[in-house]
């Protein structure tokens, strides 16, 4: 019998049925005691709607721009690394629902499928997301890439320059592809689906890495070189030799402090998201969507703001935009949806979405995602 889909848990569900246990823990998990993780979704829950009535619900819609790009609704594919491990070649699958649902792809550094790839198999502009690296002459030749692609926008991540620790990844060996080991081949026998997927794929990876960074062949040389190369020097400078070297739309991910936000809207970038990583960084941080307000008022309308972490469905994405974001991502909801169903999970996952946030914004009263703001909140719930 088939299972009825009805919301983002149930995609999980069944995501945690199909995917290795190795790759299913690496995106569904947090750094150290996972306090953070779980902040980010259950600070949702604290904040409440006012509901509204006998008010014309008619003519909605959730069209809105992020970073100047037309969007269905407000929500963009977060990056994501290991995409491809959670089902065969995922990052195409979920550039091309998110093509077709009008929304943009955000494609990871730490990719399975390349660049090349996704450029291969769309046809409309997506988003390419940096880290700062030692290797320079590398980080040019990736954006110089990413500028080959045509990519629309530039997302920085500034939150891993040291990789925070998580428990579940070091306990269960995880690499790409997985060793196999006596573990490991058992819990992959229980995944036909995925294995049978795996087979049928040359994309097994780091894509954008492997045969492009000097001195990186194969995967052994991968773990290697990925080990020295996150920079803890990184400052505000190099945020500017990122500028400089790109040109075009600039997004800066990480920002967890007013300080920062207006330092990143200083920099001349064009959006930045409030992020703390999924939660896979700094264990005892707040979630980001209690950061978010006093990031907002810190930096006004000098910077697009945008956040992530912990949305699991429409209410929470418009409960963010409430609170000032002008668009959110979502990392492991539309990682459950591929690792549930590959393409067609992704588009249920943004289905679900869609319809939640469209239903809610009607019984708060509005018709035009636009104008969603605090006033549909309840005082003293956030």
């Amino acid at each position: 019998m088939r299972a009825i889909i009805t919301d983002i848990e149930d995609l999980r569900v069944l995501a945690q049925r199909r995917v290795p246990r190795m790759f299913y823990d690496y995106a569904d998990s947090g750094s150290w005691t996972e306090s953070t993780y779980r902040a980010n979704s259950s600070d949702f829950a604290k904040i409440k709607f006012r509901q509204r009535v006998a008010v014309n619900m008619e003519n909605r819609t959730l069209a809105t721009t992020m970073a100047g790009q037309d969007v269905s609704m407000p929500v963009a594919i977060a990056p994501t690394g290991l995409t491809g491990m959670q089902h065969a070649d995922g990052e195409i699958l979920a550039a091309k629902a998110a093509e077709k649902f009008g929304v943009p792809f955000t494609l990871s550094t730490m990719s399975i499928c390349s660049i090349e790839d996704i450029v291969a198999n769309t046809s409309k502009p997506f988003w390419f997301q940096v880290y700062f690296l030692k290797d320079r002459d590398f980080m040019r030749r990736l954006i110089e890439r990413a500028k080959a692609a045509k990519c629309s926008a530039l997302v920085l991540t500034l939150d891993l320059q040291i990789l925070g620790q998580r428990h579940k990844d070091i306990k269960n060996g995880l690499s790409a592809p997985p060793r196999l080991t006596v573990t490991n081949m058992i819990n992959m026998m229980t995944k036909p689906h995925w294995c049978w997927g795996m087979l049928n794929t040359r994309r097994r990876g780091f894509g954008n890495i492997i045969g492009h960074a000097h001195d990186v062949s194969d995967m052994s040389s991968l773990s290697s070189w990925t080990a020295e190369q996150f920079d803890p020097a990184l400052s505000w400078d190099d945020v500017q030799w990122i500028k400089q070297q790109w040109g075009g739309k600039l997004i800066i991910k990480g920002i967890m402090d007013a300080e920062d936000a207006r330092l990143a809207a200083q920099s001349g970038a064009d959006a930045l998201i409030v992020s703390n990583h999924g939660g896979r960084q700094l264990d005892g941080a707040q979630s980001s969507i209690a950061a978010l307000p006093a990031i907002v008022d810190a930096v006004g309308d000098r910077i697009e703001v945008h956040m992530d972490g912990g949305i699991r469905s429409g209410q929470d994405v418009i409960k963010a935009l409430a609170l000032g974001a002008r668009g959110v991502y979502i990392g492991r909801a539309f990682l459950y949806g591929l690792g549930a169903m590959g393409e067609a999970g992704v588009t249920k996952c943004l289905q679900i979405i869609q319809k939640e946030l469209d239903i809610t914004m009607a019984l708060c009263g509005l018709t035009d995602v636009k104008k969603v703001d605090e006033k549909i909140l309840l005082p003293g719930t956030y």
